[in-house]
Formats: structure tokens, sequence, C-alpha cells
């Protein structure tokens, strides 16, 4: 059973998505304001976080920034459209992933579920690349020494590209193997969990040594 901490000013969603994340086995804090969502996150420490974007107060983006300040659990931002200003904030904010609303809650589930798996799934040793290495028991990265903090799925973004350095996976590919979205994926999720994993591992973000482009096909991680 996963803790999961649903952030929804909207009482009636808030009561529903509940009442149905408890039926598919999930135990559930709710908040009603970002204030108080950031509080229960300190009480409850989750497993997960369902954030809706609009909020009273402080929005939603905002709440985000400041979950990603203290921690790495996973979030899964709610937002009443699936428009690029919306999902390239959250993304860039943080989140793991996103759902449109009205949110189905046999999507969400599916998605709470997939984003868990990630933040979780047991490989197979230590991986070095030049100065970046990679525990993939322990789940941890460090750069010259220093530990690198990544979120669940910038971790499992990396534990996939460098699973066989020099290869090129497609965007579909990395949202099938990363995000375990195969009809509902959206490219935006890669390109910019692309640019958040630059930012941490890389020396130059501009001049990528490990996380590499190749135009017209997808990413691959730099041959050892």
């Amino acid at each position: 059973m996963a803790t999961i901490l649903l952030i929804e000013d909207d009482a009636l969603v808030r009561r529903g998505l509940q009442l149905a994340l408890r039926r598919h086995g999930h135990a559930v804090r709710t908040a009603d304001t970002g204030e108080d969502g950031l509080r229960e996150l300190r009480a409850a420490e989750p497993d997960l976080v369902v954030l809706d974007v609009m909020l009273p107060g402080i929005d939603g983006f905002e709440v985000c920034r400041r979950v990603r300040s203290v921690t790495q659990v996973p979030v899964i931002m709610l937002t009443a459209r699936g428009d690029d200003f919306d999902v390239v904030e959250g993304l860039e904010a943080g989140a793991d992933d996103y759902v449109v609303k009205p949110a189905r809650p046999t999507v969400l589930d599916a998605r709470i579920r997939a984003v868990l798996r990630r933040s979780t799934d047991p490989t197979e040793g230590v991986r070095v690349h030049r100065d970046l290495r990679i525990d993939t028991a322990a789940l941890t990265v460090s750069r010259r020494g220093e530990p690198v903090p990544l979120t669940p799925t910038e971790l499992r973004l990396l534990l996939t590209l460098s699973r066989t350095p020099g290869r090129v996976f497609s965007r579909q590919q990395l949202l099938e193997e990363v995000w375990e979205h195969r009809y509902l994926g959206d490219s935006r999720l890669v390109d910019n969990c692309v640019q958040r994993l630059r930012v941490k591992v890389e020396a130059d973000p501009a001049a990528p040594e490990y996380v590499q482009t190749v135009r017209g096909f997808g990413y691959r991680f730099g041959p050892v």
C-alpha cells in the first residue's frame, strides 16, 4: 500500500479521487491548499504527491518547486488543460508526470503505480562512466564523489540510457521504458526530463558528455 498525498482545492474532486484511490489500495492524505499540502508533506512523508495546478494562494507549480527543494518524492500534476504552458511549466518545476483533468481514477492509479515502480526498480550493480558513478542497487548517483539528487524519473531515465552506452533511444522508446506510456505518451516528458538531468549530471549542460542528442532520432548515453 502506498501513501498518497492529494492536494486539490475542489472538494468534490478531492473526495471523489480520495475514495477512488482508496478502492485501488492506496492510503490517501489530503490537503486543499498549497500551504496545507506542504505541511502535510512534512507530517505524512508520503510515497507520492498528486498535485493540482490551480490552487488558492500558492499555485501547484510553486508547490512543486518547494517540494523539490526538500525531497525527491515523486509528483504527478493534475492540469485542467493539456496545453504546452501547463505541461511544460509543471515538468520544469520538477513533476514526474501529469494527468489532464477530469482525471479518470483508473488512469491516475495506473500512472501512480508506474511512477512508484520506476522509483523502486531493482537493477544489477554499479556503473562507472568517467566521473559519474551510478549505483543501480542503492539507486544513488554521484559525480566526482559528490551525491547527485535525482527524482525517480530522472534516475530511471539515466539508468535506461546508461544500461547500453552508445545505443540511440527514440523518444517513444524512452516513453515506453521510463514512463510506461504507450498510447498516451507525450514527448515533452522526455525532453524536459533530459534538460533537468543534464543540469544535474553534466559539467556543461549545453555540451553534454553523457546524455547526448542524436538529431532526428532521440538520445543516447555517451560511450565510455
